[in-house]
Formats: structure tokens, sequence, C-alpha cells
């Protein structure tokens, strides 16, 4: 495993989300939401990590411009991550 460039125990919640495809809300650090399905992470060439969510299109939103991840979906395994 890699160096993380999130913590590493936050990046199981990610890829949990991305396994049972949650429908999640965003939250970055200039405050704006977004909302849509966990699909998969990325991580580019220059080592920038990425959420990709579907909400009607695909998007890519790099992990470190999250401030928090709450869940949606019901019964799912945990429901707020704060970065």
């Amino acid at each position: 495993m890699g160096k993380c460039t999130i913590a590493c125990d936050l990046h199981d919640f990610i890829e949990i989300a991305c396994l049972y495809h949650y429908r999640l809300k965003l939250t970055f650090k200039d405050q704006q939401t977004m909302e849509g399905k966990a699909v998969d992470t990325l991580t580019s060439a220059e080592k920038r990590e990425y959420l990709i969510i579907d909400n009607g299109q695909r998007q890519q939103i790099e992990l470190n411009q999250l401030k928090k991840l709450q869940v949606l979906t019901p019964n799912a395994q945990f429901k707020e991550v704060v970065f």
C-alpha cells in the first residue's frame, strides 16, 4: 500500500462506499455540497486521489477537497466521515 494523501483509515470508508455504491452527500472545504452515488476511486499519474461519483454524469472529486462525507443510503455500515 502506497502513501495515502488522506488518512488511510478514511480510505477504507471510501472503498466501502464504492463497493456498495452508497449514495453520498459530499461537503467540500469551500462549503459547497454535492450528492451522488459512489462509483470508484482513481489515482492519477501525479498521485492525486479521486472519488468518482455519479450524479447523472460521472465526476471526479479530489479527495483532499473533501471536508465531510455523509451516507444517504439507509442501513449503511457508516453514516459520516469527517476529513
